[in-house]
């Protein structure tokens, strides 16, 4: 996860933690539905350029790779950098260190361009997207997801924060609204994950369903798809 406005320093120690998270019951669902969200979005073709801003431990890179896809992650950690290497294995991965504000790369030079979990961690979300837009090519499609500020996973995190002295303290959370407002062009705006962090993982599928077939606007897992004119 790339964290402009913080030093990477911050986020080093997160690896094992943040991993460790996705191979909970819980976790696992969570994953599940917001890789599923991503891919529908995101549309990721064999031979396509890929920018993965942010990627982290490579939790949803590795599905970008295993679209066929020539993937470039970014992030500002070092550490984070080098499990997600680890984690693709034998599939070549090219990271780069760097701030998602001011990406070290070419201008119109992916495919497509995706961030997920770091807007969080960064106050001026317009110029993240804007650095996005800039390095993909023309007529390729940018997605950015985030945690919902309407949803209760949103709510809790920010209740739970100063008593952890979690990452989260400082974190920014945008609405439906607020994330459309990022680009200066219309876009997709969807949400997943419509359960709790506390559900039994077992009714969780049935929640998640209801959740989507009602359109609602508060799952936690908030994406937008913006496509380069």
């Amino acid at each position: 996860m790339n964290r402009p406005g913080a030093g990477g320093e911050l986020f080093d120690e997160w690896p094992e933690q943040y991993d460790r998270w996705f191979g909970t019951p819980i976790g696992a669902l969570v994953r599940k539905y917001e890789g599923e969200l991503i891919l529908e979005l995101l549309k990721p073709g064999r031979g396509e350029t890929i920018l993965d801003a942010g990627c982290g431990t490579g939790v949803f890179t590795l599905d970008l790779l295993a679209s066929g896809a020539h993937v470039t992650g970014l992030d500002i950690s070092l550490p984070m950098l080098r499990r997600s290497r680890e984690k693709a294995g034998g599939v070549p991965l090219q990271i780069v260190l760097g701030d998602m504000l001011h990406l070290p790369l070419p201008g119109n030079f992916f495919d497509r361009a995706i961030s997920v979990t770091a807007l969080e961690f960064i106050e001026d979300g317009q110029s993240a997207v804007r650095e996005l837009f800039r390095v993909t090519k023309r007529g390729g499609s940018i997605v950015v997801a985030t945690l919902n500020s309407l949803s209760p996973w949103a709510s809790r995190r920010k209740f739970e924060a100063p008593k952890k002295q979690s990452i989260f303290t400082k974190a920014i959370f945008r609405s439906p609204e607020e994330m459309r407002s990022l680009a200066p062009l219309e876009g997709v705006i969807r949400t997943a994950v419509h359960f709790r962090k506390e559900d039994d993982p077992k009714i969780a599928p049935e929640i998640e369903r209801a959740g989507r077939e009602k359109g609602l606007n508060t799952g936690a897992f908030i994406a937008a798809r913006w496509q380069k004119e």
